[in-house]
């Protein structure tokens, strides 16, 4: 083999990219259904397969599912590269994959019989809490001894906003889910009250910073220099990005708990830290603009390259929102409204998936060697998801202040004005039917990206036969 050429494990890629098709498939269509039963309630079949049941079962197929297998599949391959060495360990990296999977589908089967700690984004039980331990230990593991045993003396930026979630991501899920078993099926929290909800938002706010942010932004300072073959704007501003992003995001959670018994310095820290986030958040938006103008003329025909921006924009937004809620008066309107619920897919339809689509979209012709089946599909799914996001988004929006102005709206005499929660609920039906519809263009348009990436996988010569356990090695160029 040449000093030009560099063996890499390319399979373990492969297997977390299907991994994602597949749960990304399940969560959309379960958030389509769930979607849909806040305006026909039903659709609510009882028992197990009411919105309490399924709403965690979304979430969690959507978060630990399909974000988390972009995750593991991008952070497999952009370690090799930009090491040049290949993953430490197959072996691990195979048994990762298998753990990983089993985890999920098991979280599929417990969460609508509705086995469940009761914590936002930290359903699962016990058994499952140990099993998540020991595959994350083994891919921590394997990570790190192939950044050890690398070939490239330096370590570009993106490694480390993986770095980054890799180190935190173990201290936030062990200190919230450290609980008392009473059976195989049940625990209790050791943390209660208001202890216990301080836990489980700094936990909660920090599962989006360090699963749903940190890694995404390392793929976008990846990714997009890769696909438009230019470099990032400026590499001393992602440094900056970087630390500051970290340093700041972890302080930020107590500001979900405004208005709670929770002493009001700490609610007040956790709003100052949050309006602070500003400034890194749109630092990194900014490069990633800068990088894209690299590119412009692009981005009319390149559907990568558009989703690539969107995710940007949807970035920039959800961090501007994100600091705006956390003022008390602000958040005195919006709290418990469906503003919340359209500012958290903003983040994670617009950001996540439109991140995720991108670089489905670039690894899949590279990994198998041949060309995208559709540019045209790709189009289409680009401007069906934004259109859904849109129609969701907004929708939520207009839901969410009409819906707190109606709790907040007093009469002359001085009491409430909708006193019957029937009515207000009644009032917001409209968005809602709008949000399941924006919601289900962007579930058609996952499919058809789907449809394009299968096909494009089978012009490969081997197709769908690449994609197994045996995690085979391929022989490629050095990037």
């Amino acid at each position: 083999m040449s000093s030009m050429e560099q063996t890499y494990n390319n399979g373990i890629v492969k297997a977390f990219l299907i991994s994602a098709l597949v749960w990304g498939v399940a969560s959309m269509l379960v958030g389509v259904w769930i979607a849909f039963q806040m305006v026909y309630p039903e659709l609510n079949i009882g028992p197990y397969f009411t919105f309490g049941r399924l709403r965690p079962l979304h979430t969690n197929a959507a978060i630990f599912g399909f974000a988390l297998s972009i995750i593991f599949a991008t952070g497999y391959h952009t370690v090799q590269r930009l090491c040049r060495v290949k993953i430490w360990s197959d072996t691990l990296a195979k048994v990762h994959f298998v753990l990983y999977n089993l985890t999920i589908a098991l979280a599929a089967i417990t969460l609508p019989l509705g086995m469940n700690q009761s914590k936002e984004y930290a359903e699962l039980e016990w058994p499952l809490d140990l099993l998540i331990v020991v595959w994350f230990v083994i891919f921590i593991f394997n990570y790190f001894a192939t950044i050890f045993t690398r070939n490239e003396k330096q370590l570009y930026a993106a490694i480390w906003f993986y770095i980054a979630s890799w180190v935190t991501i173990p201290i936030l899920f062990i200190v919230n889910n450290l609980s008392i078993p009473v059976s195989w099926i049940k625990s209790y929290s050791i943390f209660s009250g208001v202890y216990d909800a301080n836990i489980q938002w700094w936990y909660g706010h920090n599962a989006v910073a360090f699963v749903l942010t940190t890694p995404f932004l390392g793929l976008m300072y990846y990714y997009l220099p890769k696909h438009i073959k230019q470099p990032i704007y400026s590499h001393r501003l992602s440094i900056i990005h970087f630390w500051s992003l970290i340093f700041i995001y972890i302080w930020a959670g107590p500001h979900h708990l405004l208005y709670t018994p929770l002493p009001d310095w700490l609610q007040t820290t956790g709003m100052v830290f949050s309006i602070m986030l500003w400034m890194p958040s749109w630092g990194g938006m900014l490069n990633g603009f800068l990088t894209l103008t690299q590119a412009k003329e692009k981005i009319k025909t390149d559907a990568t390259l558009k989703m690539f921006l969107v995710g940007i924009t949807f970035y920039g937004m959800s961090t501007f929102e994100g600091p705006l809620l956390s003022i008390r008066a602000v958040s005195g309107l919006g709290h418990n409204t469906d503003w919340i619920v359209g500012h958290v897919h903003g983040g994670t339809l617009g950001w996540v998936g439109m991140m995720s689509f991108a670089v489905l979209y670039y690894l899949v012709p590279r990994l198998w060697n041949t060309n995208l089946f559709s540019e045209r599909l790709a189009n289409t799914h680009f401007w069906l998801a934004t259109l859904g996001i849109l129609l969701y988004v907004v929708s939520m929006w207009v839901s969410g202040i009409t819906e707190g102005s109606m709790w907040r709206a007093i009469d002359e005499t001085g009491a409430l004005k909708y006193p019957n929660w029937v009515q207000i609920t009644e009032t917001l039906k409209p968005y809602r039917l709008f949000r399941g519809i924006g919601g289900g263009l962007y579930f058609i348009g996952l499919i058809i990206m789907i449809y394009n990436l299968a096909k494009t996988m089978a012009t490969s010569g081997s197709g769908f036969k690449e994609i197994d356990l045996r995690m085979g090695l391929k022989e490629e160029k050095k990037a």
